[in-house]
């Protein structure tokens, strides 16, 4: 995988237009109501007002603390399956949700914050749906609860997505965002990797393998099942250049070498860890694509111009040809030698419509968090979304600061329970959840830029956050 230099912490402008000014003259100006401070501000209780029930089909829940302090934190949840999905087919999820978590909605509140969050109208890529249950409720509290002095959005996964979103959409309400492991560089984009894992898979190992088009979800499912059954297989299969395989399809893609269960420590470890990462993507490229596509109307992504032999680096060209020899040519000939996918033009730009796209306005300030070794939303998708934000920056369209974290995993640890951080999708602490909102909230009111040593003290020492460390280039370098 080729990677970045380490970077510093603190990425954008300078924010010295959050300054607060002392007044040159007999009248001091007024103060913009983000930057007010209160710990006690008026507001009508969950007695007088349904603090959970439903906005135009979609669920939402209220949680006020005794006293606010005049912040409301609007949370937008992660993708939720359309349908009940391998391994376990749990019924699908529809309840609303304040918070990533229990333990962190509970500390919020402590400190005085209001938490709102909705469920969505509709489950899978529900991008354009969560977007408007954000608004529907911003406005349903804004009308019923109370006036916030500041609204700061947050929100993991596709929520992340959504929050940024809502911040490009809304800066007239919207006075700082927290996208946490969120897909950053879009749809399509990601969708492209989900194709490219699938058309390896093909590929390389498991023919039988459909990669648009289903007919069914139950067609994606079977798909899924037979899919990674193979990938399984070859993992194990070493002297048939099984194992040399599940590398290279990984090293197409940059998929983590660590997961939550598999630590990458050894050979053995590294080789599991890819093969869950693998298994995790195919997810998306079965599926979820199902739902995606019936979404959008046809297939939004395509491989038809992509050179794959480029994405292998020289370091993993080694590993893969000292696993089999001679295998990195041999199998880049037979990705040359495939049947490509090309996209839908109508399915492509309804996805960037709708499904979306950001395009990194920031105008509010902004704290991103990944963690370092995520397999389903790989944190190069902090990268493309930097990228795209100082080109936004150089054209004038982002005009306010953008910090980005990243938690690093142990480099050791058990299967199970399995990484306590850094490691997984969205696996943070709960102190990095609290850290960022009070972060991005001083930021917002007292114009403090999250500086390294104020976020290590905020993340604390067990939250496994790393100043120094920074994710390598999207693995497509034609992606845009």
């Amino acid at each position: 995988m080729t990677t970045r230099p380490a970077g510093r912490l603190v990425l954008g402008v300078a924010a010295a237009s959050l300054l607060l000014l002392t007044a040159c003259g007999a009248q001091a100006p007024e103060i913009p109501r983000a930057r007010q401070a209160s710990a006690d501000v008026a507001f009508t209780g969950c007695d007088k007002v349904k603090c959970t029930d439903s906005l135009n089909g979609a669920a939402y829940e209220i949680k006020m603390p005794s006293k606010w302090n005049g912040t409301l934190l609007l949370y937008s949840h992660g993708y939720r399956y359309a349908q009940p999905a391998p391994p376990d087919f749990a019924p699908v999820e529809t309840k609303a949700e304040s918070a990533p978590d229990d333990q962190t909605a509970q500390k919020l509140l402590s400190e005085g914050y209001a938490l709102a969050g909705s469920a969505y109208k509709s489950n899978g890529w529900a991008v354009q749906d969560g977007v408007a249950a954000a608004e529907d409720l911003h406005k349903f509290f804004v009308d019923n609860v109370g006036n916030p002095y500041r609204t700061e959005i947050w929100g993991d996964s596709l929520g992340g997505l959504i929050t940024q979103m809502i911040a490009e959409k809304h800066p007239e309400w919207v006075d700082g965002a927290a996208p946490l492991c969120g897909v950053m560089a879009g749809v399509v984009p990601n969708m492209n990797l989900a194709l490219d894992v699938s058309y390896a898979v093909k590929t390389l190992v498991y023919p039988q393998m459909k990669l648009t088009g289903y007919s069914s979800y139950e067609e994606a499912v079977a798909n899924w099942t037979g899919a990674t059954k193979a990938l399984i297989a070859a993992a194990s299969d070493t002297a048939g250049g099984g194992t040399a395989k599940i590398l290279y399809i990984a090293a197409l893609v940059d998929a983590p070498s660590q997961t939550l269960h598999y630590d990458g420590s050894s050979i053995e470890s590294k080789v599991k860890a890819t093969v869950e990462a693998l298994a995790t993507d195919l997810g998306y490229a079965t599926f979820a694509r199902y739902d995606l596509e019936q979404r959008f109307g046809g297939n939004p992504s395509g491989n038809d111009s992509t050179d794959y032999s480029a994405r292998i680096s020289a370091a993993e060209r080694s590993l893969i040809d000292t696993v089999t020899a001679g295998a990195t040519d041999k199998f880049n000939a037979e990705m040359a030698a495939g049947t490509k996918v090309v996209a839908d033009p109508a399915a492509q730009a309804k996805a960037l419509a709708e499904g979306g796209d950001p395009k990194a306005t920031i105008t509010r300030p902004e704290i991103t968090m990944h963690t370092a070794a995520d397999p389903l939303v790989i944190s190069q998708n902090q990268t493309f979304f930097l990228d795209r934000y100082q080109a936004a920056q150089k054209a004038g369209t982002a005009t306010a600061g953008l910090v980005q974290l990243y938690t690093v995993a142990p480099s050791t640890y058990p299967e199970s329970p399995g990484a306590p951080y850094g490691a997984g999708h969205c696996n943070f602490t709960s102190q990095s959840n609290v850290a960022v909102v009070d972060l991005l909230t001083n930021w917002v009111q007292n114009g403090v830029f999250p500086g390294t040593a104020g976020v290590q003290l905020a993340m604390g020492d067990s939250s496994g956050f790393s100043p120094a460390w920074t994710p390598g280039p999207w693995p497509d370098p034609h992606a845009k």
